[in-house]
């Protein structure tokens, strides 16, 4: 009688791999979903306002989780309720706008430190300087010829950054000389500073083709132009990403058409949480985000941009670390390698410094007596000299 024991040995095998893949299975289908999850984003007039509402309905209709997508223009406001408030659980932000939160540039100084870490690639977001299209402004060259108005989003400090100090050193002026020659018009809302333009408060503002806000300016009488930043000019883009090391230059191909083929800036986007925020809730919603991309992609342009495949390329030059629910997710999939590990452990290390550098100064200024105010020199210097010597982020091209 042949034996039995290897067709028992089949089937005992096989019995243990099915109900580990239906352990697996019921332990995905099992998640209990947050009652109400709420997911802070840039203005209304924002491609990623736009783009989150694209998913977030449909997030709700397949887990039963109640979705809100909430807007909110002001950046550190934003940072606050994601980090301090805690009212929003996840936030999409520029990795730019995180390197300021985490080392505490400009308007941050004085905010709470606060570790957060990356969930999911949102968008690669394209950059340019708009004028209206009758303006007299050809080329950013003509900047320099003095008389000019510029739009500074006070909402975000890397906003104000980029058009008082990365725009000048991409000019090659000053800026001393960019004062003298660039009359700068403060704007309150993303919306209100791409407007600027075309309501005649301003002659250049920095804005994204992608925005509503840009298809009703293109629409609009008169129509607007883009100002090229010409990739050739490697003096001008070595000043420019001195101050906004996030950035990639490239060509812009998508939003408004008077954009497509002009020379500008990519400014990725991701959806960022606390780097405490619970590890199942992550790895499932990033594990919904992967499979269920197919129902989501063609909600919005901006939509089609979070793709695993965009996401895990983005990784490949992102200085910002992953949450370990995302790490866990990409890791059971084949998409995580040793090599990411390594890179991971050195973007946690390196964020932790600067968090704990910062929560010291914040507590010297504390027995001090000093006030936390970005604009306070006193305070400014007791900074200065706890984050000394600390490396800041930049992307790893």
């Amino acid at each position: 009688m042949p034996s039995l024991a290897p067709r028992a040995g089949a089937v005992a095998l096989w019995a243990t791999v099915a109900a580990l893949a239906l352990g697996a299975s019921a332990s995905a289908q099992d998640y209990e979903w947050p009652r109400l999850l709420v997911i802070g984003t840039p203005g209304t007039s924002s491609g990623s306002f736009a783009s989150t509402n694209g998913w977030a309905p449909i997030l709700q209709k397949e887990t039963g989780a109640v979705v809100r997508v909430v807007p909110e223009d002001n950046e550190p406001m934003r940072y606050r309720r994601l980090t301090d408030r805690k009212d929003i659980a996840i936030s999409s932000v520029s990795a730019a706008e995180m390197r300021f939160q985490i080392q505490g540039i400009g308007g941050y100084a004085a905010a709470p430190p606060a570790a957060q870490r990356m969930l999911w690639h949102h968008n690669d977001t394209p950059w340019g300087y708009v004028v209206a299209g009758d303006s007299e402004v050809q080329s950013l060259e003509d900047l320099k010829k003095g008389g000019v108005r510029v739009t500074e989003g006070m909402f975000s400090p890397p906003m104000s950054l980029t058009v008082t100090k990365a725009l000048p050193a991409f000019l090659g002026i000053s800026e001393a000389e960019a004062a003298e020659k660039i009359t700068f018009v403060p704007a309150s809302s993303y919306a209100e500073n791409c407007r600027s333009v075309v309501e005649g408060k301003s002659d250049v503002a920095y804005c994204a083709p992608i925005s509503s806000v840009l298809s009703e300016m293109e629409g609009a009488p008169g129509s607007i132009r883009w100002l090229p930043m010409p990739l050739d000019d490697k003096e001008g883009w070595d000043g420019y990403l001195a101050h906004r090391p996030m950035l990639v230059p490239s060509k812009i191909t998508m939003g408004v058409k008077t954009a497509h083929g002009i020379d500008g800036v990519t400014s990725n986007f991701i959806y960022a949480v606390p780097a405490d925020a619970d590890a199942e809730f992550v790895y499932n919603i990033v594990k919904w985000l992967d499979e269920s991309y197919d129902a989501y992609k063609d909600t919005h342009p901006l939509a089609a941009r979070m793709s695993l495949e965009l996401t895990r390329g983005y990784l490949d030059r992102s200085p910002l670390p992953v949450h370990e629910g995302t790490v866990r997710y990409l890791r059971e999939i084949g998409q995580w390698t040793e090599a990411d590990d390594a890179w991971n452990q050195a973007a946690i290390e390196k964020m932790d410094a600067w968090i704990s550098a910062r929560k010291a100064a914040m507590a010297e200024a504390q027995e001090q007596g000093v006030r936390p105010d970005f604009q306070d020199e006193a305070f400014l210097a007791i900074i200065e000299k706890h984050t000394e010597g600390l490396e800041g982020f930049r992307s790893r091209l």
